[in-house]
């Protein structure tokens, strides 16, 4: 059950790195916030045909939790993906790839928050070790220019964008028990919806984009890989070890984020990128270790807690 977890997250957060690489590609050919419609739009399209039986044998259960499903949606998929491409905009895909370390950080405490799911230490000190990357990244090497809240708009804007989706990543655990097409489904359905409002700003502000023929690849490549396949793979990565172990695997888009980044569009990586990933990788080596640890020493206390969302 591990292996599998483990093969689809990697897989999951590869095309999660290349979304990054995608957003920054479309600055110019396609607006952010028509990029993201577009992409949820074409997602539900997609997935409609294959999912319609099982929503059909789904619908009782998916009436009576319909908010939550929207709600899972509009912040996982539209919060997310409308905000992070709205960042690259002003900061580099390298950047935007290594802050979204700080997912599972967030998530242990919105765990702790809402549902009193504790951390191990060995997990909180893990989550620090790869915060401490994720702030050399947005302060550019400098970690006093944090104290100083001198940090650019769209590194901002990418912290914003990481909390919608660790924020969707605890609440996940609330998803009723319901075929994972029928799920994927309902979420890009609420994700169309939550993507209006800013697709309406965009759009009176005179920033609108149609997609170019690169706009229209980008498009593609953002509806089927970093959507349907991505999105499948991570709530059933999520079923299989829980929330607070899958998140984990986000520290793994800072990797591919950057090394697609250097490679298909040349940005530069500096020493403190290096020494961010480095941290990263350190700390999901130690959070991991931690987690498993402990799903074996207690599994009839975590086993509950863990299975909840599938």
């Amino acid at each position: 059950m591990h292996h599998k977890a483990y093969f689809l997250l990697i897989l999951t957060t590869l095309f999660w790195g290349g979304n990054a690489v995608a957003g920054k590609l479309a600055v110019g050919h396609v607006s952010p916030f028509m990029l993201n419609f577009m992409r949820w739009f074409f997602m539900f399209l997609m997935l409609a045909p294959l999912a319609w039986k099982q929503i059909r044998r789904d619908w009782p259960t998916i009436q009576e939790n319909l908010a939550i499903l929207l709600f899972l949606g509009a912040t996982g998929f539209t919060g997310f993906a409308a905000i992070m491409y709205k960042a690259l905009e002003y900061t580099s895909a390298v950047n935007t790839s290594i802050e979204q370390a700080a997912v599972p950080m967030i998530i242990i405490v919105l765990n702790f928050i809402l549902f009193r799911l504790k951390a191990t230490w060995l997990q909180i000190v893990g989550f620090a070790i790869s915060l401490v990357g994720v702030g050399l990244t947005a302060s550019q090497g400098q970690l006093s220019r944090l104290a100083q809240l001198d940090i650019n708009i769209g590194d901002l804007l990418m912290l914003l964008a990481i909390t919608c989706y660790a924020l969707y990543t605890a609440m996940l655990r609330l998803k009723p028990k319901i075929h994972w097409l029928s799920a994927a489904s309902v979420f890009s359905f609420g994700a169309i919806f939550a993507a209006l409002p800013f697709l309406y700003w965009e759009y009176s502000n005179g920033n609108t984009i149609m997609p170019d023929l690169q706009g229209w690849m980008i498009v593609l490549y953002a509806a089927i890989f970093p959507s349907v396949l991505s999105q499948i793979f991570y709530i059933r990565g999520n079923e299989l070890i829980g929330g607070n172990r899958a998140g984990l695997f986000v520290n793994l888009v800072p990797i591919f984020g950057t090394l697609l980044s250097v490679l298909l569009l040349g940005e530069s990586l500096h020493a403190y990128h290096v020494l961010a990933l480095v941290l990263v990788l350190i700390g999901i080596a130690i959070a991991e270790w931690s987690g498993r640890r402990a799903a074996v020493e207690t599994p009839s206390v975590r086993a509950p807690l863990e299975k909840s969302s599938s």
